[in-house]
């Protein structure tokens, strides 16, 4: 029987420096589309997952980040005073229960594998998701919650996948399919950041990953991979060959990087048009500039 995911790893220590100087204060994770940070997406994509316990691995300078999730009684008190029952409600969902969430520190950048292993000691024997908080996925039904259903199917590892143009595969890790059944694959290789002519399919990793503890055991070795950093595929690709199996899933939705300033623009139109209160000004706006554009022409 498939031992349910109840653990998330959510490595963000990164400095963020492709949006300097806001992020000379602010740690990226909390950097808004619309009105929610991007960890606040991440942690209700994980929650429709049934994840319980969170597992953030930080570095110097993310206390933003912490206090994030604390409660925040001054405020609290002040909205109840107010009657401000709906901007409560807000903030409720902002507020983790004690025990629920842990700091783990990466001391030194050496890599996303090197982030999850640093959490090895709170994951033990169990399975266990990884969350990247830079790619934003709007769908019907959050993304891990799809992978946490197709994995109580499968079990093994599982890597979100999707596809990208042959001249994006080198940012990406790339997947080598055995056997393709629709929403899933079957994985036979990974490679990571290849040349395009070098990429083994269109079927890109991003940033959502459901895995064996054995990865964990893999991620021991601390060897480096591409870009002299100690890669997760790296580790996961050891699991190829084992009972576990590794697959790739075609989730439902749109991705967008927000680790790019390009990906974080469109993240927050598409997200401000999705929204009922800003759809019709926004909409308004858009087409303004659009039929501006046009007449410069």
């Amino acid at each position: 029987m498939t031992r349910k995911v109840t653990k998330a790893i959510f490595p963000v220590a990164g400095m963020g420096t492709r949006f300097l100087p806001a992020t000379k204060s602010v740690p990226k994770e909390i950097m808004t589309l619309v009105d929610r940070p991007l960890i606040q997406y991440a942690i209700d994509e994980a929650r429709a997952a049934g994840i319980k316990e969170f597992i953030f691995v930080t570095s110097r300078g993310k206390g933003a980040l912490e206090d994030y999730f604390d409660h925040a009684p001054q405020l609290e008190q002040s909205l109840r005073q107010k009657g401000k029952t709906d901007l409560l409600e807000v903030l409720e969902n902002t507020n983790m229960d004690s025990g629920a969430i842990a700091y783990i520190r990466q001391h030194k950048a050496l890599g996303l594998g090197h982030a999850v292993w640093c959490a090895r000691r709170l994951i033990a024997d169990e399975p266990f998701a990884v969350i990247l908080p830079d790619d934003v996925i709007a769908g019907d039904k959050p993304c891990l919650q799809q992978m946490v259903e197709a994995y109580e199917e499968t079990g093994g590892n599982m890597v979100a996948a999707m596809e990208v143009a042959p001249d994006k595969a080198s940012s990406y890790g790339v997947l080598d399919i055995e056997n393709d059944m629709g929403s899933m694959v079957r994985v036979k290789g990974m490679v990571e950041k290849p040349k395009a002519e070098e990429a083994p399919s269109n079927l890109a990793v991003i940033g959502r990953y459901i895995l064996a503890p054995s990865v964990l055991d893999h991620l021991n070795d601390m060897k480096t991979g591409a870009g002299g950093e100690i890669q997760l595929t790296d580790a996961i690709a050891k699991e190829l060959g084992s009972d576990h199996g590794v697959y790739g899933y075609r989730f439902q939705g749109q991705r967008f990087d927000c680790g790019s300033k390009s990906g974080f623009l469109q993240a927050t139109v598409a997200f401000g048009l999705a929204r009922d209160d800003l759809r019709d000004d926004l909409s308004a706006y858009l087409h303004d500039i659009v039929g501006m554009g046009k007449a410069a022409e």
